[in-house]
């Protein structure tokens, strides 16, 4: 997979319709566990909304030959966010409410998701049912995701806040291994040659000056297996992402 020119001056990217969240210790310069971990979460949701992003900005400009290719791409990053958030309320919430001594810190974050699964879960029908690609249609897709897309882009952007404030409740050096932990083992065990494809594709490495080009740490032989090597799979797919295997954002594949 070849790496590409960054987008075109002018030309619309993925920073939209749902923007970015900027990480909190871009903003506030703190570096205390709960202003990580919220950092860290918001990178994984900016992956996630450039998804959306370039999903609704390309979904009615494929051509035929490509339905194929851009159906498993849209279900690719249905997969991310399904199991972005099982693993949360399976996994992160529980712990760190074990460790705060709290039971209701999530509970924002709990009703916030509500208010986009049943949107979710048609967008996953409708692209999962479809008799044939040939009968994809990008304004029925256009028209499900409208359905979801501002609950959906107020809960990724409140989230990072609501973990942030954590901080309010006072030191708790055992919730930073939580969220370390969580975020590596929620994406790897999501799936090698989809999700964290989808993720490394749709993560901007210029984003907030740089500062996050070399996140997540790992040594540079698996980030390359993990993004050319992993990618290969269904090599198709990537074409619409947001960002080239460098993380260099690209110009859309298919945009008007």
């Amino acid at each position: 997979m070849a790496t590409t020119n960054p987008p075109t001056p002018g030309k619309q990217w993925a920073d939209g319709p749902c923007p970015m969240v900027h990480t909190p210790m871009y903003e506030t310069n703190k570096e205390d566990i709960f202003t990580k971990g919220s950092s860290h979460m918001a990178l994984l949701h900016n992956a996630i909304l450039r998804g959306y992003n370039t999903i609704y900005l390309q979904a009615e400009h494929v051509q035929p030959a490509d339905y194929a290719d851009f159906i498993g791409y849209s279900l690719a990053w249905f997969k991310f966010v399904k199991g972005h958030h099982d693993d949360e309320e399976e996994n992160l919430f529980p712990k760190v409410e074990e460790v705060i001594g709290k039971k209701d810190i999530w509970e924002e974050s709990l009703k916030e998701h509500e208010t986009f699964l049943e949107g979710l879960g048609k967008f996953n029908t409708y692209l999962s049912t479809l008799p044939s690609p040939s009968d994809f249609s990008g304004k029925e897709l256009i028209s499900i995701m409208d359905t979801f897309q501002e609950p959906f882009n107020h809960h990724f952007h409140s989230e990072i806040s609501t973990i942030a404030n954590m901080s309010s409740y006072g030191d708790f050096p055992e919730a930073g291994p939580i969220f370390a932990t969580w975020g590596k083992q929620s994406i790897m065990k999501a799936g090698m040659t989809d999700v964290v494809p989808f993720l490394f594709l749709n993560f901007d490495r210029s984003f907030e000056e740089g500062k996050w080009a070399t996140w997540p740490p790992m040594p540079g032989p698996i980030r390359w297996l993990l993004t050319r090597a992993g990618s290969s799979w269904h090599w198709g797919w990537w074409k619409f992402s947001s960002c080239d295997v460098n993380g260099t954002p690209q110009d859309l594949y298919a945009s008007s």
